[in-house]
């Protein structure tokens, strides 16, 4: 199961980015073995629509649920119908925070959901 976070950097210690197609970077998080990958979103400075075009991203890497605050409605859409579970979390601190967070509030979440 691959976990995508929101980030303002490219590290598991990075801040927490609240805006989804304007996230600096998207930190893919593989649950059973905690590897990571940092995403470079190329599209976080686009003048416009950048919200679906980043859930290609997440798509293309087969990512199964998104961290994040804000997710505008027509990312929302891309996102829905891709089968990417998406999670509202607005509490600040580190991507490691948002993890943590997500992996004590979904313990038993299976492979695929």
């Amino acid at each position: 199961m691959k976990i995508c976070i929101t980030a303002q950097g490219p590290h598991l210690e990075a801040h927490h980015e609240e805006r989804f197609g304007r996230a600096p970077y998207f930190i893919l998080i593989d649950r059973e073995t905690g590897a990571f990958e940092a995403i470079e979103n190329s599209f976080a400075s686009g003048a416009g629509g950048v919200g679906p075009k980043a859930a290609q991203v997440l798509i293309a890497h087969k990512t199964n649920v998104l961290i994040s605050g804000a997710v505008g409605e027509n990312a929302r859409q891309v996102l829905s119908a891709a089968g990417i579970t998406m999670i509202t979390y607005r509490a600040g601190g580190t991507v490691r925070d948002a993890l943590e967070w997500y992996l004590r509030n979904n313990p038993g979440t299976p492979e695929g959901q």
